[in-house]
């Protein structure tokens, strides 16, 4: 193999370039998944509402609708 080691150098340049940090980050919201469920339902509640009520109100100001 003529490369030899160079992909182990270049992994480590580069993990060294963006922190050291491998994978995924991590969350740090400090939720347990129930609670970011509960919250992100809550949240989409909210948004279809508003989306409901500007539809209802015949808010034009978007345009045509296709």
């Amino acid at each position: 193999m003529t490369r030899g080691n160079q992909r182990e150098k270049d992994r480590e340049r580069a993990q060294s370039r963006t922190g050291g940090s491998k994978g995924k980050p991590v969350k740090t919201d400090g939720l347990t998944p129930e609670q970011r469920r509960e919250r992100d339902a809550k949240a989409l509640q909210e948004k279809t509402a508003k989306k409901a009520a500007q539809d209802a109100g015949g808010n034009n100001a978007g345009g045509s609708k296709k």
